[in-house]
């Protein structure tokens, strides 16, 4: 069994930044593919960035493209999110995933069922 724990969300300003981390623990014995999601009240959940086993790939919705960074940390199997510029409709909470990939170049994926694990969700809050 995978467990992923997420933090670093809050509220901030239009305009500021946060840093959301995600780890993975448990059985996994691969580098894996992992991803962030956000739900914002009354929508879907939303894919935001993804990056594969080896860091080496790195995929963004469009509408945080050139805010958002997503990156692979020292340990294994940590990621973390760079939001820089936020704006009120980044508000969601936001869910950090993780896929046991073909490869570790595999592209990681960008729809939800493709997950095998979750994270419990932080929460971000855009509002001046």
């Amino acid at each position: 069994q995978v467990q992923l724990v997420e933090s670093g969300g809050g509220s901030v300003q239009p305009g500021g930044s946060l840093r959301l981390s995600c780890a993975a623990s448990g059985r996994i014995f691969t580098k894996l593919s992992m991803g962030w999601f956000r739900q914002a009240p009354g929508k879907e959940r939303e894919f935001v960035a993804a990056i594969s086993g080896t860091g080496l790939t790195t995929i963004y919705v469009g509408s945080v493209k050139g805010r958002f960074t997503i990156s692979r940390g020292n340990a294994e199997n940590t990621i973390y999110l760079q939001m820089n510029n936020l704006k009120p409709e980044d508000t969601a909470v936001y869910s950090c995933a993780a896929d046991r990939p073909s490869s570790p170049v595999a592209d990681p994926p960008r729809v939800p069922t493709e997950y095998d694990y979750w994270g419990q969700g932080t929460q971000v809050t855009v509002s001046s």
